[in-house]
């Protein structure tokens, strides 16, 4: 008895390019030529069983793919439908109570067995207590990375609690992005210098091996660095002392006075001597240099803020942490180094953003003269 007559198909030419295009392409998918075949052929009055030995699939798959064409003529139709894909072997209630518990500190930080952080461990045996669902902890991990939860680790972070710290750090921003004109503005700050001594130094790294340096290390005494970072060009000026006193403070401040002619404005945080104390330092000082220097402060723990601190960073990983001293005049010689290095070859303002004035514009009502912003602290 004779089976069912195929149906019939029709293909208009400008599908019929479209696919012909797709059987002629080198990089297209195997599945994709042989279901354009299927069709042309099939459009072509070839018969099922004449086109499944040509393409090389069954008879019920040419009949699958000529049905799909007659409901359906476009190309589009010969795409794989959505799947419901395999069932969750988790349910979604029991991700949920993961991810809620994940999100939270655990209850046991003050009795046995004292954890203030989680572990895989500890929440799958929290999820059992919850739910009693035990899952593995591979599985657990997989949730978590899914949601991009990293619940066993942590990072410090200070937040301030000045409670002026936005309008400080309006004031700030609007320094670093429109300046009063013909206005130099300084971020300034110390850094202690050590001199330790590694015996041996850092080791070069070998295959499969990083860089090695010896924990134990000698000490051969400490400097200051003072310094100051041109927030327009990047020049970084720095002097070395022993001590960091209200008076050394001033005697740099008078070689940064000789430097800069003009207005200058100096960004720097809240340690004492930034301030006047008892003998008016800094009174006394803007008055011998006619009140061309206007000093700014960060908010409280929030030294951050100083765009000099970015290059104390660089400082410190380029030269410091992994350097060995055996004198103070040693790292003192390497840091001025650096820095004439930087001021010579490296030398470039920072693109800083704070995300927390991602609105900011320059405001009037602060006292900062507008003009153009080349570079909007917004992230």
């Amino acid at each position: 008895m004779p089976g069912p007559s195929p149906r019939a198909i029709v293909v208009a030419d400008v599908h019929r390019a479209k696919l012909e295009a797709v059987v002629r392409a080198h990089c297209a998918a195997q599945v994709a030529v042989r279901r354009a075949r299927i069709i042309l052929l099939a459009a072509d009055g070839v018969s099922n069983a004449e086109v499944a030995r040509r393409v090389g699939v069954t008879a019920d798959t040419v009949r699958e793919w000529r049905g799909r064409w007659a409901d359906d003529p476009r190309p589009e139709a010969l795409r794989d439908r959505p799947r419901s894909g395999r069932p969750p072997s988790v349910a979604a209630a029991t991700r949920a109570t993961l991810i809620s518990l994940a999100c939270e500190r655990p209850e046991d930080g003050d009795r046995r067995p004292f954890r203030d952080i989680w572990t895989q461990a500890s929440l799958q045996t929290a999820l059992e207590d919850a739910t009693g669902v035990c899952l593995s902890t591979s599985e657990i991990g997989r949730i978590l990375r899914a949601r991009e939860l990293r619940p066993h680790r942590v990072r410090m972070w200070l937040q301030s609690q000045d409670p002026e710290f936005r309008r400080k750090v309006d004031i700030i921003c609007g320094y670093y992005t429109a300046p009063p004109p013909n206005t130099t503005v300084l971020c300034m700050d110390e850094k202690r210098l050590f001199a330790h001594r590694r015996r041996p130094g850092v080791r070069p790294c070998q295959p499969n091996r990083p860089c090695r340096k010896e924990f134990v290390y000698s000490r051969h005494g400490s400097s200051v660095l003072m310094a100051t970072f041109d927030v327009a060009t990047g020049t970084v000026f720095g002097h070395c002392n022993p001590t960091r006193t209200g008076p050394d403070l001033v005697e740099f401040m008078e070689k940064v006075a000789a430097r800069y002619p003009g207005p200058v404005v100096v960004i720097w945080d809240n340690l004492n001597v930034h301030y006047d104390g008892k003998d008016g330092r800094w009174t006394e000082f803007n008055k011998r240099h006619n009140g061309r220097f206007t000093f700014v402060y960060t908010p409280k723990h929030a030294s951050w803020v100083n765009q000099v601190e970015i290059w104390f960073s660089i400082l410190e990983r380029r030269v410091l942490r992994n350097g060995t001293f055996g004198s103070v005049d040693a790292v003192v010689d390497r840091t001025l180094g650096y820095i004439d290095h930087w001021n010579e070859q490296e030398v470039h303002p920072f693109n800083w953003t704070f995300r927390g004035t991602r609105d900011f514009r320059v405001r009037s009502d602060l006292g900062i003269h507008a003009r153009p912003a080349h570079r909007l602290l917004a992230s």
